[in-house]
This record gives structure tokens, sequence and C-alpha cells, in this order.
């Protein structure tokens, strides 16, 4: 039953929302409304949204969170994973990259095999059932040198899925070892690997590419070995670095090619914004860059991640909030912006971290629980594949896992500072032993 003063009380709570939404100018409205009613929207639409400033923001974020919420529901999931990034030596300068070493320098690292083998072993004791295994690119490295190092985690670990190699190196691989994408990635997939990382994407424009990373993969060489990937079987993730140099029209065309090779191909897992870290980046902090942007303020994250639910909703489902690179505060409200991942444990993060990020290198799946449980959001431990291995309610929980109970210092797990200071890893001493002992291996075959 309304009363008088329930209708009072209804008229002036229309009053005041009609005043919310009279900012938001007419043709916003008109593109959200289309989202909201299942469209895709288009390039020059989305170029139109990562405009938008005040109430139209909060207007383009709440129809990302709708379009999540009836999509994939309120789990926010996570996975227990490690990263071994096993040399920071790179035949590349990319300008954004703080993480790369020429090989001739005191601060160039190389793991050999048998120390990825034992932090992937480490990890697994630890819970993680993945490892993402990235790199630089080492001079005159043995083309197969990959496969090797995946054979050799996968005789160790046989269980243990091994998300590897990004593009760029899948490309630095098939041309060491003279042959085609095709025929490395299925090496690749033979030996092991179970995913592909989708970095090295950064802005999917060749202008773009050219000036913050030249020599670098191009445009076309990415989606080449993505599409091959997915071809083969090998399912990969898709990313964005942004605000940089770049324009709204190229993040929103950026974002448009990765829906257009969803769906003429399904194998995105997902898709993970990463925003530019500027501090240590050669291109920000030696100026190398004309009107370089310092990284992205708050709004430029949310507008990032609530864009990229409205445009990709029909064909990506997942959408990660990265914690590394926007702190566990910013990455709870990417919740409230169309997100329903947290990322992963990481256990050892070195790129973001050389990069000048400031937020650690792990977080402990409880902490992870309770970020989410404090946006009214029900917390799920996923796999690679976003199959949910375990749910939790929206109460705390008494369960643990072996990470959360581990010493959580670099005592114990390294550092990317370490690592480069660390004698037993030198670069010069190690990576020649390996190299040719790899070669031996491949020759034999």
């Amino acid at each position: 039953m309304v009363t008088g003063d329930n209708k009072q009380q209804t008229a002036n709570g229309k009053e005041a929302w009609n005043r919310i939404a009279l900012p938001v100018e007419r043709d916003v409205a008109r593109i959200l409304d289309r989202a909201l009613e299942g469209e895709d929207i288009s390039v020059d639409d989305a170029t139109l949204l990562f405009d938008v400033r005040g109430p139209a923001l909060t207007a383009v974020m709440h129809t990302a969170d709708e379009l999540r919420r009836r999509t994939v529901g309120d789990v926010v999931t996570y996975v227990i994973n490690r990263n071994i990034n096993f040399t920071n030596v790179c035949i590349k300068h990319c300008g954004f990259c703080a993480f790369s070493r020429d090989h001739r320098e005191e601060e160039g690292y190389f793991l050999p095999m048998e120390e990825v083998v034992r932090r992937a072993r480490e990890a697994w004791d630890l819970g993680a059932r993945e490892i993402c295994v990235q790199a630089g690119l080492p001079p005159k490295m043995d083309g197969y040198y990959y496969v090797e190092l995946t054979k050799a985690i996968k005789r160790e670990l046989s269980d243990m899925h091994i998300h590897g190699f990004s593009p760029e190196e899948v490309l630095y691989g098939a041309v060491r070892a003279r042959c085609s994408i095709e025929e490395y990635l299925v090496a690749l997939r033979d030996a092991g690997v179970g995913s592909l990382p989708g970095t090295s994407a950064e802005i999917l424009d060749q202008e773009v590419r050219d000036v913050i990373s030249q020599g670098r993969i191009t445009k076309d060489q990415w989606v080449d070995v993505i599409t091959t990937a997915h071809r083969v079987g090998l399912r990969t993730t898709s990313t964005i670095m942004y605000e940089h140099i770049e324009t709204s029209r190229q993040k929103a065309a950026h974002i448009g090619l990765l829906r257009d090779i969803q769906r003429e191909t399904g194998g995105f897992t997902e898709f993970v914004p990463l925003s530019f870290i500027a501090s240590e980046a050669p291109m920000f902090a030696k100026g190398l860059v004309p009107g370089i942007r310092p990284g992205a303020t708050g709004a430029e994250v949310m507008k990032m991640y609530a864009v990229s639910r409205i445009m990709l909703n029909n064909w990506i489902p997942n959408l990660q909030a990265s914690w590394v690179k926007e702190g566990p505060k910013l990455a709870q409200m990417a919740l409230d912006a169309g997100c329903n991942d947290f990322m992963g444990t990481l256990i050892n993060e070195s790129i973001s971290t050389s990069a000048g990020a400031i937020y650690g290198q792990r977080m402990a799946p409880r902490e992870m629980r309770a970020l989410i449980r404090e946006m009214g959001r029900l917390p799920a431990e996923r796999n690679t594949m976003y199959e949910i291995v375990r749910e939790f309610g929206p109460e705390p929980d008494d369960h643990f896992d072996p990470l959360d109970l581990a010493d959580g210092t670099d005592e114990r797990f390294g550092s990317y500072v370490k690592l480069t200071q660390a004698a037993e890893f030198k670069f010069a001493d190690q990576y020649q032993r390996q190299v040719v002992s790899t070669e031996q291996v491949v020759g034999s075959r």
C-alpha cells in the first residue's frame, strides 16, 4: 500500500534520479541503451565512451556492471599461479620496458632449466596449478629452447598447466628454429604448453608500435601468431597496454580487432587491460617520446574496464582486474566497472615491478577473497580455462591454502632485484652452459 508520504518520497526519488541522469548526453545514453539491449557497440561508439566524464562515466560503469551481472553473475574468480620470468636479457629495446637488460650488462640474469623446474615444483607444493613462463629474447638462442624448457617442466610436473610464451617469443623461436609459426606452435603444444599469454599486444596499431616499440613484433604478426595458436588448439589471453601515446580511437579499434578475432576463432579466455607503468619506463623517464603520458588516472582505468566490458560482453565474458598495475583498492573498484576476475597470486612479479609498480609481488588467496567479499561478490578459485575449482560463500571462511601459510618474504621466493644481483644466475655464466646443453639435446633428436 502506497501512502501519501510514500508517494511524495517516490516522486522525490524520481526527481533526484532525473537530476542524476540529465547530465548524460543523449548520444551516450543511446549507446548504453543499445548495449543493454544486447547489441555490439561500434568502434565509433566506444571512442565516444572513452571520452566521457563525470556522471556519464558513472553511467558507463553502471552499464558495464549490469552487463557483467547478466553474463557471468556475481562470482569473482582468481587463480593460484606463479610467474617465472627466466631471463631479463633481450635483443629488443622497447620504450616502455624497464625489465630488459642487454646481454653485456651486469644486471642480466638467466635461470637454468633446473631452477625453472625447481620454482615450478615449489609453486605446485604451494597449491598452484598454473605457471606463467615468459622472458626476454636472449641473443643467439637455440630456436627450440622454449620447447625443451617445456618438456623439462612437464617431465617433473605432468599436471601443471604451462601458460607460456608470448607471441613475441613464439615468433622469435620460430625464426631461430627456421620453421613456420604453425610448426612452432604445434611443437610447443605437443611438448606440453597449455595456453599462451596474449601479451606483446600493447596497442594493435602499427603507427603507435613504431614509436613505442620499434622492431617489436608487428600488429599483423601478432594477429597471425594468435589466430594460428587458436587454430592448432591453443587458447590465449588478450591484452592491451594503454595511456601512453594512444588515442581513444586507437584503444577502441584495438578492442574491436580482438572482438573480430574472437568472432572468428573463439580462442580468447579473457581480456586483460594493463595500464602503462611510467616511472621507470625509458620512454617516459628519459623523455624519449614526445607527448608521452604518465600512465592512467583512476578515471581512465575505470573507463577502460567499463568500455571493454560493453564492447566484449557478447564475445569475451571474462574481464580481469589487475591488482599488480592498479593496486588492491582500485582493482576492487574495477569489480563495479565490469570485471569478474581478480587475476592470480603470481608469487613472483618482475615486469611491472621493474617498471615502478609498487603493489607487491604476490597476493595470498585469503586476501583476495576478503577484497572480493568487501564488494559484495562471491569469490571462487578457477583454473586457467575459467573452470571453477572451489567456490566460497559470502562470509569469511576457514580455508587456508599452503600459500596463505607460507612465509611471504623475498628471502623465500626471491625478487627481481635479487635476481639481477644474484651471482649464481649471472647471464654471462649461465646462458652459455644452457645453450650448449640445449643444442646437444636438439641435435640428438
